[in-house]
């Protein structure tokens, strides 16, 4: 699994409002309040949590929510292109799951813009931090860097600039060669800082019979990784379900782990047997998607088992955001 970090989960929104009277100035100027600190850390940081609102299923309504936690949390190195709609639809958008330095997006000499999911947010909600980001993009000139800074209440988020009816295709990379810029010759730093990258990148596949399902390889252990779209709940239900029946594998010597959570969604994770490909795993998923769907659309009583089998499911659940 990712480096899992437990944070409190609340299906309510938390806001923190603050009233900010000291003018704007430098990150690293002296603060207009006199307390002889920088601003960006005395009401510089003060101001950068005006608005703070939890969001628990922030990429909800978006074409391919559950890709969309998937390279956030999940894939190492994706790509995937996006469509905006309004003034801006013939702009050249290209999501991607992390850019160089985790900078949340960077504008290229011929327009493109790349905006990095595994980034570091000031709000609790990531479609606002990245739509912010884009739209700030959307107003950088070509090949220099982007700053978002601190974001405004009204500021759109990722499903106002985003088309809600376009395809979201993602293309999982071996490294983050996309990193450079085919039309310019990137410096030895830049080489040296792909390089790097790409020793740490987890091999990884998406899976083409299911939806957000992914093959990973992380060291010796083979796994499936696997965002559902379902509310926790009733996935809950269903895989206990399968579990008492002895069909929640994807085959002999295959296991389920548990799952961790991720913006409101349930990330289940089985462990292969050692050398399994992403092939090799494609049939027994499809088969598995749908046994999940129908165990989740059963409604009647769990039974005793299935209880038993639901409470050890949550007893080995993990928040990481």
């Amino acid at each position: 699994m990712p480096h899992l970090r437990a944070i409190p989960h609340s299906r309510y929104a938390r806001r923190v409002s603050t009233s900010v009277e000291i003018p704007v100035v430098g990150p690293r100027e002296p603060c207009p309040c006199g307390s002889g600190k920088r601003y960006k850390i005395c009401h510089g940081k003060k101001a950068r949590t005006v608005d703070r609102q939890y969001v628990t299923r922030p990429f909800r309504g978006l074409p391919g929510e559950c890709d969309w936690v998937a390279l956030r949390e999940i894939i190492s190195a994706a790509t995937v292109p996006v469509q905006l709609t309004g003034d801006h639809s013939e702009r050249d958008v290209l999501v991607a799951t992390i850019l160089p330095g985790a900078t949340p997006a960077l504008v290229r000499e011929n327009g493109q813009i790349l905006i990095g999911l595994q980034t570091v947010g000031s709000t609790g909600d990531p479609s606002a931090d990245l739509g912010h980001a884009l739209h700030t993009a959307l107003d950088t000139t070509p090949g220099e860097a982007v700053t978002p800074g601190v974001r405004s209440p009204d500021a759109p988020r990722l499903q106002d600039l985003l088309a809600a009816d376009a395809p979201f295709d993602v293309t999982v990379h071996n490294g983050f060669d996309f990193w450079l810029d085919p039309d310019s010759e990137p410096t030895a730093q830049q080489r040296s800082m792909l390089e790097n990258a790409n020793e740490a990148a987890v091999p990884a596949a998406r899976l083409e019979s299911a939806e957000a399902a992914y093959w990973c390889k992380l060291g010796d252990r083979d796994q499936v990784r696997w965002v559902q779209p379902y509310d926790e709940e009733p996935l809950l239900d269903g895989l206990a379900r399968l579990h008492v029946r002895g069909t929640d594998t994807l085959g002999p010597d295959t296991r389920l782990l548990g799952t961790f959570r991720a913006h409101g969604l349930l990330v289940p994770v089985w462990d292969l047997v050692e050398g399994t490909t992403a092939d090799e795993v494609e049939e027994p998923v499809g088969a598995l998607q749908a046994r999940i769907a129908e165990a989740v659309a059963d409604n009647a009583p769990l039974t005793g088992a299935e209880r038993r089998a639901r409470a050890g499911l949550a007893n080995r659940q993990i928040t990481i955001r």
